[in-house]
């Protein structure tokens, strides 16, 4: 079976040029051709020769993955891609109209571990990481589809980005220098996993980061979120400060509002406590309910917005998009799954 080539770095994309005996600088070339231009065949690389052209061919395949299954919702023109990939595995993509413009959420994983007791996607675990090129495939499926270009990326798809490091990593950095997304339109969303935080503090990237952090009290957090067992929330929220003082980047914390559970008065305080005056930013979300969880959507979302605002915390409540489709994530593919 031919290695495909797609998602493969700039320096990578140099090696292969030469092991076929051909200059360096083709491989920057060729790093083009993938990404910028978003070639799909070899034989449109035209300012390579017949005969290069045969050499890749002989080698390589250029595979990209299909789009099984579009849902559109006709309110907000949100869409949600089923994908299937060269395994016959699928994952999940979401497109996003904004005034800034256009983003989409990607998947890192096909499934997940982390167990969040709200979230559809980490039902059945984790079967296998993505690929740098099965995520940078979501992006050119659902530009194809639309005929548009995106111009934001949140990595808050299925499953858990900083247990997929190296693959994530490369995927921002192609996102970034192939496809031209600038890195501070890049959002990465974490359950807490510290060595991870720790290690992308390191990579001198300008990216988004965002923790989901649902209560800011430690017990009450493990019960929604098993991972914060072993990432327990003190040494996190180190983590995240140590992660502002190397980077200067503002953490967001993600903060979904379930009735009766984390939407009381005495966790309004303890966010105001955590929160005012720091340069972090909170965003409060309505929950996506899901049929798998007995947790409902908080009547307070309002009230609770207001109180922190008024008490002087840096928040924003997300729109909730996708009403009319299964938006949160892994709900698609899990009907997918249930189906065959």
């Amino acid at each position: 079976m031919k290695e495909n080539i797609f998602g493969k770095d700039i320096n990578a994309c140099e090696a292969v040029m030469k092991d076929l005996g051909e200059a360096r600088y083709r491989g920057k070339q060729l790093y083009q051709w993938l990404y910028e231009k978003r070639c799909n065949k070899f034989s449109e690389m035209t300012n390579f020769s017949n005969e290069l052209r045969e050499k890749l061919t002989d080698k390589y395949e250029l595979f990209h993955a299909r789009i099984q299954l579009k849902q559109e919702d006709h309110h907000d023109r949100t869409k949600k891609y089923l994908i299937e990939l060269g395994d016959g595995q699928y994952i999940e993509a979401v497109l996003m109209h904004y005034e800034h413009g256009v983003s989409l959420c990607v998947s890192t994983q096909v499934g997940c571990n982390m167990g969040c007791k709200f979230c559809a996607s980490t039902k059945g675990g984790k079967i296998r990481d993505l690929s740098a090129a099965e995520m940078l495939d979501q992006i050119v499926l659902a530009e194809k589809a639309e005929e548009l270009r995106i111009s934001n990326i949140v990595i808050m798809g299925i499953g858990e980005p900083l247990e997929n490091y190296e693959e994530v990593i490369k995927f921002i950095r192609i996102a970034n220098t192939g496809f031209g997304i600038g890195q501070r339109k890049i959002s990465l969303s974490t359950c807490g996993i510290i060595p991870g935080i720790e290690a992308l503090a390191e990579e001198n990237l300008q990216i988004n980061l965002a923790i989901s952090l649902h209560s800011v009290f430690s017990e009450r957090r493990k019960v929604l979120m098993p991972i914060a067992n072993r990432y327990e929330l003190e040494p996190l929220m180190d983590a995240c400060k140590a992660y502002f003082n190397k980077t200067g980047r503002r953490i967001t914390y993600e903060y979904a509002l379930i009735d009766g559970f984390n939407d009381r008065d005495e966790d309004i305080a303890g966010l105001i406590k955590l929160l005012k005056g720091s340069q972090n930013h909170l965003n409060l979300i309505g929950l996506n309910e899901v049929q798998e969880s007995a947790y409902k959507e908080s009547p307070r979302l309002n009230y609770f917005f207001g109180e922190l605002e008024k008490h002087g915390v840096n928040v924003t409540m997300r729109r909730k998009m996708g009403r009319e489709i299964d938006a949160a994530c892994g709900q698609l593919r899990k009907k997918e799954m249930r189906i065959r």
